[in-house]
């Protein structure tokens, strides 16, 4: 999903598409709730086999580095928003659906 998210938002940015801009900013929140759900997955792992501690902390680490990347994303999205109309929408979930 990060990698959909990087080539999509490379997309709108030269192509100047808001509208998939806004889509990226959307698709951030799936990209948050997996990794959420992968950290509770990964708890619970860690608990009950502690002998895969380590290798579980890496896969941690990926998926927090994945979900940053689509952070990123979302920003290159946003600034995309901003180049083509002039709004400022960072930090404003309440237009993330427009």
């Amino acid at each position: 999903l990060a990698e959909k998210m990087v080539t999509e938002s490379i997309d709108a940015l030269i192509n100047h598409d808001v509208r998939l801009a806004h889509h990226i900013r959307a698709t951030d929140d799936t990209m948050d709730a997996m990794n959420r759900e992968m950290y509770t997955q990964l708890k619970e792992m860690i608990i009950i086999d502690t002998e895969q501690v380590n290798n579980l902390m890496h896969v941690l680490s990926v998926g927090r580095h994945l979900e940053r990347i689509a952070d990123h994303a979302t920003n290159i999205a946003e600034d995309v928003i901003y180049l083509v109309d002039a709004q400022i929408i960072r930090h404003t979930p309440e237009l993330y659906d427009e």
